[in-house]
Parts: C-alpha cells; sequence; structure tokens
C-alpha cells in the first residue's frame, strides 16, 4: 500500500509541473503578443498621410456635390478599404527572435518560400549556391530583417526591370540591392532585395563595414516583392516551397 505522505507529495508535484506548464502557455501567448504589436513603419509616414489627405478631400468633395446618394457611400467605402490596405502594408510589426545560435539563419520577410533549390550564382560568389526566395504579397508586411549575426562586407545596387517577383527571373533582371553578410563562423551568404511588377523603391538600411545582428531592420520594399537568400551548398534548409513564412521570426536554415 503506498504511503500517504508519499501519494500527498506525488499530487503536490503533479499539481506543481501542471502550473509550470500553464504559466509557460501563458507567458509564450502573452509573449507573442507582445512581438506582434504593430506600428507604423518610417517609410510609410509620408505616403500615409498624403493619402488619407486626398480620400478625405475627394469624399468630401462628393458629398457636398452628390450628397448622401449610393455613389458616394460607394467610394467611401472603397476609401476605407483603401486606407485599410495601406496601413497593413505599411505596418512594422515588432518581433524578437531569442533562440538565436551560431550559424542560425532567419526569414528576412513575411511572405511564401517560391524556390528552394541550387543556382548557379555569377555576381558575387561566382559558384554554386542554394537559393531560397520569399515572396511578398500586398498584404504582408514589407519591412526587411536582417537574417544572420555577422558582417556586412558588401552592398550593391543593380537597376533593372519591375517584372512580377515570383517568376524565376525576377532575380537577375529586376531592380535589386544586394548585401552580402560573413557570418561569425567565417561562412558568406547574400540576401536580395528585388523590386516586383508593382515595386518602385527599395530602401536598404545595411551598410559594408556594420555588425549586424538577427532582430535588427535590412530594409523595406515598396508594393509587391521578394527577398532572396544565397546560402552554401552545406547549409541544413528548414523550409519547403509554398510555405508560409514570418520574417524575424520562422527559421531558414542552419549553417
Amino acid at each position: 500500500m503506498r504511503n500517504p505522505v508519499e501519494s500527498r507529495l506525488s499530487k503536490i508535484k503533479d499539481h506543481t509541473v501542471n502550473y509550470l506548464k500553464i504559466k509557460k502557455k501563458f507567458y509564450l501567448c502573452r509573449q507573442n503578443a507582445i512581438d506582434e504589436r504593430m506600428k507604423i513603419h518610417r517609410e510609410g509616414h509620408k505616403i500615409i498621410l498624403y493619402t488619407f489627405g486626398i480620400l478625405i478631400l475627394v469624399n468630401l468633395t462628393l458629398y457636398r456635390a452628390a450628397g448622401k446618394t449610393l455613389f458616394f457611400y460607394f467610394f467611401l467605402f472603397l476609401s476605407i478599404g483603401i486606407a485599410a490596405m495601406i496601413i497593413n502594408f505599411f505596418r512594422s510589426p515588432n518581433r524578437v527572435f531569442a533562440n538565436c545560435k551560431p550559424g542560425t539563419i532567419v526569414a528576412p520577410a513575411d511572405g511564401t518560400v517560391v524556390v528552394v533549390e541550387e543556382v548557379d550564382e555569377n555576381e558575387y560568389f561566382h559558384d554554386k549556391r542554394l537559393q531560397v526566395s520569399i515572396f511578398m504579397s500586398l498584404f504582408n508586411a514589407h519591412v526587411n530583417w536582417i537574417p544572420c549575426n555577422g558582417r556586412i562586407i558588401d552592398y550593391q545596387y543593380q537597376r533593372g526591370r519591375f517584372m512580377a517577383a515570383y517568376l524565376p527571373k525576377s532575380s537577375a533582371e529586376n531592380e535589386r540591392a544586394t548585401v552580402i553578410i560573413e557570418l561569425d563562423n567565417g561562412e558568406k551568404i547574400l540576401a536580395r532585395q528585388i523590386a516586383g511588377a508593382m515595386a518602385k523603391r527599395i530602401v536598404t538600411y545595411a551598410k559594408p563595414g556594420e555588425y549586424c545582428r538577427i532582430n535588427q531592420q535590412l530594409g523595406f520594399i515598396k508594393f509587391g516583392s521578394r527577398v532572396d537568400l544565397l546560402l552554401p551548398l552545406h547549409a541544413d534548409v528548414k523550409v519547403k516551397p509554398d510555405e508560409g513564412v514570418k520574417g524575424n521570426r520562422t527559421p531558414i536554415a542552419e549553417i
């Protein structure tokens, strides 16, 4: 027969373990909520201000000219939709990637993985690399994050076309900004911001010679775009095509 004291201690232990599990889940949920708190990215301040001003002016003009007609209400709801879409586009999630290890590569953007394949990289490395490409739709946040800890050793900006960013040849033909990062372990990766059909401006904050870290912002691409990562062939890639990823949250690879 089990000792009453041991039985009591066992129940206390079980209750304690359950309490700690619940507390951990609560903490993680709370931390995720804190991480996902949104603010408007600085690259969107002027565009949002101008857009809101124009929409308000047009709606006031329509109201004075047509009154409370069906056309006025249609344009009013259309304006609200446009305003909401622009705010959604320029949101800047407050995320922190905590499980950072040497050689960790984190998603540099929100979106969908469209490419995971071996390619010939002919602009900088001139060798074979593993390419991981993330396509950002108009509904994704378009802030870009530094994908790894290391030192920025090169930056290049190439003028080009503005074809759809999900097309494979957009990596080589579209307007793009390329950043080369040397990791603490000596490995080098390439992060490339690519303009899409609607993207007309790429902003890159990274500068050669600076030390960069995960959780820092790489830059911003306005209105539909893509980010490529060119990794060493021996990189252990953690994602696959058609998988959704979150910038500064989803692990992409280990080197």
